[in-house]
């Protein structure tokens, strides 16, 4: 239980809040339920109770354009398999590409930046005729609606071009980063038997050029149902027989054409991490996601025209879909294709500062990373422009508050955010008119209503306990691909507690509606009945320098109490003996004398999946006795060659669960 209140580091002004578009909207709310809500937590428990007068304003708010008008908004709450908008028909990309107000239609939409700095800029006119272009060149090739086009795409304007087009026939768009090994994109390709596949040659990062025509090779072999493939040359060679190139895609110019689908179609296939089997194909529907973008970008974010919107991605992340998402809400997106540390850690800040973006995200291990390299970015250059700043892809500690706050200055709100690939959007994260609390995230997003339950399901506050939802949401997957009878989708997600979604995380939600993410639920550190998240462990080890990367396992089991062995990465010329002696005791005082590790092991890297998630239980299987290639695919890894080193390095502590 967290019993202090942390220092409040940023509170909106009267006239920030006045200015904000979630006020806007929560006087429209009032306007259509006759209602006096005013303030956010008013909004919240609205937006989480009357599930269905709420997402019909976000509708109405963010003039949703209707092909045929819903019939209702819901026909039934229960979960899994809530219906959305029945019988109501709409299109993704043309949301996307229409003329945003307050902007006319040579705004810039987008600005893609790669690692030698080379820079491609298109206006949204500009946009709407090269996806016309590529959807004309696509339905040539005989995708039309529900047909799958996947890709292997950095994230430039190909990727972005490709998916609208795709979305506008109502086709459906799955990705993968080219830096995934080709075992991991045939393992979710495959599953999904495209009709399309579009694939560049190569890509760059960190000063070095990769090709990937192997790997194109393979996967032509591997997937039978493919109509055609398209050839990106990145780097420049000649397209492949059995390929046609991009050029040729988008020969012929046409004005982008949107097919009316219904709202709970398939617009994209997201995966899982894959690391212990054969990735989950997770299909979001348009409808869904649409209006789940609008509403966090628009509310939660408060991006909208004049903004410029830069979020360090791979298209193989969620968060790429969600930065294009900015486009719905009129703002000027910028993708970046490359390494945040080549040449060096201030890389994403001088584009930050070169090309005014005002609002920035990145992850909360970049965040760490500079950190810890005493990366300085605002003693040379200007980030007058920046007004919001975000971070995810694991929990923020207080120390990276404290350095974002010291870079950005006190007036611009830094906010934690924290969701996943299974819904596509933040469930907690920020507002323009709720403060920000040092170490915690701000609230609960709207339209999620967020609980945490005890093992007895029941909700806590101020306790510690598993990240639930227990309403319905538009972006919860329609389905999981091939999983004909929802029997897998039932496990993944509504189990133990049949029609409550359960995300998988420890989360303790506090009194003032902020929370504080704990570490995954099957990550548990349980010692001695004392339980914890391994999050809150590595707030502790990570803070200090001399610590580079760590990874906890708790190899306890129903058969008894096992070793907690703490794998710790050191910053160079670091001291093994002292560092071991240091972590005992800095542990044991600030979080508890059971959780002490039995052994402090150094290793010379940890494993990640390619999203940077540290990969905790496989490497508990393995520590159990567990084959490495039974419970973790090397090609979802970041690094399969490190992984090797990991492996020698604790090969020495083959341990059972249960044994002391």
């Amino acid at each position: 239980m967290k019993l202090s209140i942390p220092q409040l580091i940023w509170e909106p002004t009267a006239e920030a809040v006045a200015a904000a578009r979630v006020t806007g909207f929560i006087q429209t709310v009032n306007d259509r339920t006759g209602l006096a809500l005013s303030s956010y937590d008013d909004l919240w428990t609205y937006s989480t109770e009357d599930i269905a007068g709420f997402w019909a304003a976000v509708a109405q708010y963010f003039d949703i354009r209707w092909h045929q008008p819903p019939a209702s908004v819901l026909d039934d709450p229960t979960m899994p398999g809530t219906r959305w908008f029945p019988n109501a028909t709409l299109n993704y990309a043309e949301h996307a590409l229409r003329t945003p107000g307050g902007a006319d239609e040579n705004h810039l939409a987008v600005l893609s930046i790669r690692e030698d700095g080379s820079q491609t800029e298109l206006t949204l006119t500009e946009l709407r005729s090269e996806v016309g272009a590529a959807q004309a060149g696509l339905r040539r090739l005989g995708v039309g609606p529900g047909d799958r086009v996947v890709a292997l795409v950095p994230n430039t304007v190909h990727a972005l071009i490709g998916f609208l087009a795709t979305a506008a026939l109502g086709a459906v768009w799955s990705s993968c980063s080219p830096d995934f090994g080709a075992g991991s994109i045939l393992d979710r390709f495959i599953q999904v038997e495209p009709t399309v596949l579009i694939a560049v040659d190569g890509y760059r990062y960190g000063g070095k050029s990769f090709r990937t025509d192997e790997t194109v090779r393979k996967l032509l072999d591997a997937l039978p149902s493919l109509a055609g493939a398209v050839h990106i040359p990145e780097l420049d060679t000649p397209t492949p027989t059995g390929m046609i190139g991009w050029n040729e895609l988008t020969a012929r110019r046409a004005a982008p054409e949107f097919t009316a689908v219904p709202f709970s179609a398939p617009l994209w296939i997201l995966y899982s991490s894959g690391t212990t089997g054969l990735p989950k194909p997770i299909v979001h529907s348009v409808g869904g996601i649409l209006l789940e973008h609008l509403k966090s970008l628009g509310l939660q974010w408060d991006i909208g025209p004049g903004d410029r919107f830069l979020w360090f991605t791979t298209t193989g992340w969620m968060m790429w879909n969600f930065l294009i998402g900015g486009l719905l809400v009129g703002s000027t997106v910028i993708l970046y294709d490359g390494s945040p540390g080549y040449p060096d850690l201030t890389t994403l800040w001088r584009i930050v500062g070169d090309h005014r973006a005002s609002v920035f995200g990145v992850s909360a291990a970049f965040v760490t990373a500079c950190q810890k390299a005493g990366v300085d970015p605002s003693a040379s250059i200007s980030l007058d422009a920046l007004r919001t700043i975000g971070s995810t892809g694991s929990p923020l500690d207080e120390s990276g508050f404290d350095w974002l706050s010291g870079q950005v200055g006190r007036d611009v709100p830094i906010i934690s955010f924290s969701g996943g690939t299974d819904l596509c959007t933040g469930i907690v994260g920020g507002a323009p008119i709720v403060p920000v609390w040092r170490g915690e995230i701000s609230c609960r997003a709207l339209g999620a209503r967020v609980e945490s339950y005890s093992a007895e399901g029941l909700p806590l506050t101020d306790e510690v306990g598993e990240l639930v939802i227990t309403a319905p949401m538009p972006s919860m997957p329609v389905f999981l691909w091939g999983d004909s009878f929802g029997q897998r989708l039932r496990s993944s997600y509504f189990e133990p507690w049949p029609g409550v979604w359960r995300h998988g995380d420890w989360i303790e939600i506090t009194s003032r509606g902020t929370s504080i993410i704990q570490g995954r639920s099957d990550a548990t550190l349980n010692r001695g009945g004392i339980r914890m998240g391994t999050a809150e462990f590595y707030r502790v080890v990570e803070a200090l320098p001399e610590v580079d990367d760590s990874l906890v396992v708790d190899t306890s089991s129903a058969a008894g109490d096992g070793d907690l062995l703490l794998f710790v990465v050191l910053v160079n010329g670091g001291d093994p003996q002292g560092l071991t002696n240091t972590l005992r005791s800095r542990i044991r005082t600030e979080l508890s004398p059971r959780h002490v590790p039995t052994q402090v092991v150094i290793v010379p890297t940890l494993p990640r999946t390619l999203n940077g998630k540290k990969c905790e239980v496989p490497v508990k299987r393995i520590l159990a006795g567990a084959t490495p290639g039974t419970v973790i695919s090397r090609d979802a890894l970041a690094d399969p060659a490190g992984f090797d080193d990991f492996l020698d390095a604790v090969s020495h502590l083959r341990i059972t669960a249960g044994d002391r």
